[in-house]
């Protein structure tokens, strides 16, 4: 047999395979001793993987391999070392006192984290997600406070809600001095202007505010107080405050006298327990509102 004649490319100056398609030869570039060996030790290391680790399905399971390891087994020991020790440090959250929590680093951090996925999953569709609040749902950054923003307070507004059906709620409730004929339209209007006046709003021209002042101190004094900075105990508002929660016009005040609206509020305890509530009071202190 005739020993076959090597052929040269003309252009690179490397041998040809002796293969042809359509006028294109192909060069013979063999691959680098590197690579080769690379891949025939990935072939030697999945069949040694095959052996050793689980990898063949079969009818009803797979192989278990002769190390017999489970990713799932694994991932479950990691899980129950987690819930050991958050279990450990709620019980740590649960015997402290709101106090503690804050000035204990460990304990404020896994506070600090629990209570807001806590504030996302259930306080964020009212408070929005930054807790700044929409109209009729308080601003949980600023200082205007109905009850008080301090870590008790705050933990026992969350735990038992405001006018919610848990027998130690906070209640708190603004007579409808319009709708229940408390007093005549002319009289809301006064003592609306008056109460703006002393919010530092523009008042409507023509109002008596001296009978405006007269009315309020015989109907309104007696919650929101002589100087209107009103009364945490009995969770009435502050009328000087910066922010109303239904709106801080004259005119919104006119129609809050007239036919009040009252925000409702959960009762949290019973739902999400007393670590939880915990927790959440510390977050929402944290935001900058609370005192």
């Amino acid at each position: 047999m005739a020993e076959h004649k090597k052929e040269i490319d003309q252009i690179t100056g490397v041998e040809t395979t002796g293969h042809e398609w359509d006028g294109l030869k192909e060069l013979n570039h063999p691959l680098p001793k590197w690579w080769l060996y690379m891949f025939y030790g990935t072939i030697v290391w999945s069949v040694i993987y095959w052996i050793l680790m689980p990898s063949w399905p079969l009818v009803n399971g797979y192989t278990k391999g002769l190390l017999n390891y489970s990713q799932r087994a694994v991932a479950t020991e990691n899980f129950d070392v987690a819930a050991a020790e958050r279990a450990e440090t709620g019980k740590m959250l649960l015997e402290a006192s709101l106090e503690e929590i804050r000035d204990t680093p460990e304990l404020l951090e896994f506070a600090m984290a629990q209570g807001e996925v806590a504030f996302g999953d259930n306080c964020a569709p009212c408070h929005g997600t930054g807790a700044t609040g929409f109209e009729g749902y308080p601003n949980l950054q600023d200082d205007s406070w109905i009850w008080g923003g301090d870590l008790d307070t705050l933990s026992t507004t969350i735990s038992y809600g405001v006018r919610s059906e848990h027998d130690e709620t906070r209640y708190a409730e603004m007579p409808a001095f319009g709708r229940d004929e408390l007093l005549e339209k002319e009289e809301i209007v006064q003592v609306a202007n008056y109460v703006g006046s002393i919010a530092g709003l523009p008042t409507q021209e023509g109002v008596d505010l001296e009978a405006g002042k007269v009315i309020y101190e015989e109907n309104c004094a007696a919650c929101h107080m002589e100087n209107a900075k009103g009364d945490l105990e009995t969770g009435s508002p502050n009328l000087t405050a910066p922010t109303y929660l239904y709106g801080k016009s004259v005119e919104d005040i006119i129609a809050q006298v007239n036919a009040p609206r009252h925000g409702v509020m959960p009762a949290w305890i019973d739902r999400l327990g007393e670590t939880t509530v915990k927790s959440l009071a510390v977050y929402v202190h944290s935001l900058g509102g609370g005192q």
